[in-house]
């Protein structure tokens, strides 16, 4: 495995309200995401440095994207649901044939309308069924 830009991504999709994965790489312009683990401190008295134990594991995502409302493949489709659903989303995200697939709720469907006229919107995310974020 080499060093790689993050240049060319194959895959961002995500489930639309109905459960159909919806391809919406095209859209989608920047990404943040992060697969943090909980820290419990046990540091006894006796320590000259810090003592801790890993706890569980989490995902969040935050995508952002261009306002597209021309196809049902579009980030349109996908998180407009966001407000009147409560399912949860399979996300794929796949780089450099790496694949990290979780199961999402998105908690808020964000848009923006800038001074210069532009549409752009974010849909934050966060791990819905307790399975590790394991990469394949």
């Amino acid at each position: 495995m080499a060093k790689e830009t993050g240049l060319g991504w194959t895959t961002f999709s995500v489930d639309d309200a109905g459960g159909t994965l919806r391809a919406i790489i095209n859209d989608v312009t920047s990404l943040q995401f992060s697969t943090p683990r909980g820290v419990q401190d046990v540091t006894g008295l006796n320590k000259s440095a810090m003592e801790r134990l890993l706890l569980l594991a989490d995902f969040s995502v935050t995508p952002a994207f261009v306002f597209n409302d021309a196809a049902s493949v579009s980030a349109h489709a996908v998180w407009s649901t966001v407000p009147s659903t409560s399912v949860a989303r399979t996300t794929t995200i796949v780089v450099s044939g790496d694949t990290l697939t979780n199961e999402v709720l998105y908690t808020d469907y964000q848009l923006n309308r800038a001074n210069s006229g532009e549409l752009t919107g974010t849909a934050p995310g966060v791990l819905a069924d307790g399975t590790v974020p394991t990469w394949t």
